[in-house]
């Protein structure tokens, strides 16, 4: 009797090792996760992303979104023309993030990433083109970190041209940075004419000559991306082959200018990076969020400072309200939650939250703070705002989803009785 009910055991061992098993391969996605989860620990917490970053037990919203601004499913077709675009804001965890778009995500045809390359192969299914934008499929097509106002004119014409590129003989003829002809000399295209944002349900993606581009970001907490962005200078960062283009041409040196006049700025101290007033760091976020052509782009002379913050900063808010989707470097899993929910595509790993950083490790005084956040007090409004509406977001698809398996439950109940 007794080796009998061993048995038994062993088999009920067995077939739950094996449905386990099962659910890795069927679902690898956060949703299963999240079962294989509550199977091993049936007394874990009701909200698993909690956990993680520290939220409040009940988040309350300062800002008012309708169910449109809030509600983020875009009908992505990986097979067709529709194209992801990567926004990558420096110092924000964007490389972190561009390296789970091309190595973490499940694919019927995955990216083709080699060992020792930095670029992976993102092609769609049965075809030779690309279904993602970013530095790890395509490079710094549009110039190095481009911001908004370089995407939205240049992406269509990259896009575009790679066609008629591989029909034709290659020119390699090296431009200023190194950059091939064949990347930046392809003009620039006005988005007020040709690309427009889409109404209805795919009101966050940029429709061009029948492409639907949706645009995603990484934003982070401004006064740790500032630090961040320090520590990479001072080792020695300069980022000189961005291009900042904005209306068909790069600033000038007297619209742009310098803040340092070696080769680079290495060794710089918190001091002289807070000092410089041409620095970019300074309010980068909503820079480059924001359409820079509604100020004149760089030239400060177009409209008093005020005016300019003011257009600036409405710009950056209403271009990452429409975006289809943005995450927070402080909310790593939240931030997968939503991208999976966005483009119902499933992560193969879970991401991981890292809260020691460099940044983390500069211990500053609260007067240094305080300097920050007045540098970058736009960037500060931006962030108060993006992690309200990223949070309002994430609370609206849980109940959503919640609201849904209550209803499939329902049903599921009356077909037993």
């Amino acid at each position: 009797m007794e080796d009998r009910s061993h048995k038994v055991l062993l088999a009920l061992v067995m077939l739950f090792l094996f449905a386990v098993i099962v659910l890795q391969y069927v679902c690898p996605g956060t949703e299963c996760q999240l079962l294989r989860l509550r199977a091993f620990s049936p007394a874990a917490v009701a909200d698993p992303y909690r956990a993680e970053d520290e939220t409040p037990a009940r988040f309350v919203p300062r800002f008012n979104f309708s169910d449109g601004d809030l509600l983020r499913r875009v009908d992505f077709n990986i097979k067709g023309d529709d194209l992801i675009v990567f926004l990558h804001i420096q110092k924000t965890g964007g490389t972190t993030f561009g390296r789970h778009l091309v190595r973490n995500i499940q694919l019927e045809q995955p990216c083709e990433c080699r060992a020792g390359q930095k670029k992976c192969t993102c092609h769609r299914p049965g075809k030779r083109e690309t279904w993602l934008f970013s530095r790890f499929s395509t490079g710094w097509s549009c110039g190095l970190h481009a911001d908004w106002t370089e995407l939205t004119n240049c992406v269509p014409s990259v896009v575009d041209s790679k066609k008629e590129v591989r029909l034709r003989p290659s020119s390699r003829r090296t431009l200023p940075h190194g950059q091939p002809s064949a990347e930046r000399n392809l003009g620039f295209p006005s988005t007020s004419a040709e690309a427009k944002p889409t109404h209805g349900t795919k009101r966050s993606a940029f429709l061009f000559l029948g492409r639907n581009f949706y645009y995603i970001t990484i934003l982070r907490d401004p006064v740790s991306r500032y630090l961040s962005e320090w520590r990479h200078v001072q080792r020695g960062a300069t980022w000189k082959a961005s291009l900042h283009v904005c209306d068909g041409r790069s600033p000038t040196t007297e619209e742009l200018p310098s803040c340092y006049t070696g080769d680079d700025w290495s060794g710089c101290s918190l001091q002289e990076f807070m000092d410089c007033p041409y620095n970019l760091a300074n309010n980068r976020q909503v820079r480059m969020l924001s359409d820079l052509s509604l100020v004149g782009c760089y030239n400060l002379s177009v409209m008093p400072e005020e005016q300019r913050n003011k257009v600036l900063l409405d710009s950056a808010k209403e271009n990452l309200k429409r975006m289809a989707f943005f995450g927070l470097t402080e909310f790593q899993r939240k931030t997968q939650y939503l991208f999976e929910k966005t483009f119902n595509m499933n992560f193969i790993s879970p991401f991981t939250q890292y809260n020691s950083t460099r940044a983390s490790s500069v211990e500053i005084d609260k007067q240094t703070q305080q300097r920050i956040e007045a540098l970058n007090f736009l960037d500060m409004e931006l962030y108060d705002y993006a992690k309200d509406l990223f949070l309002q977001r994430y609370q609206y698809m849980r109940q959503k989803e919640h609201q849904e398996a209550r209803r499939k439950r329902q049903e599921q109940r009356k077909i037993l009785r």
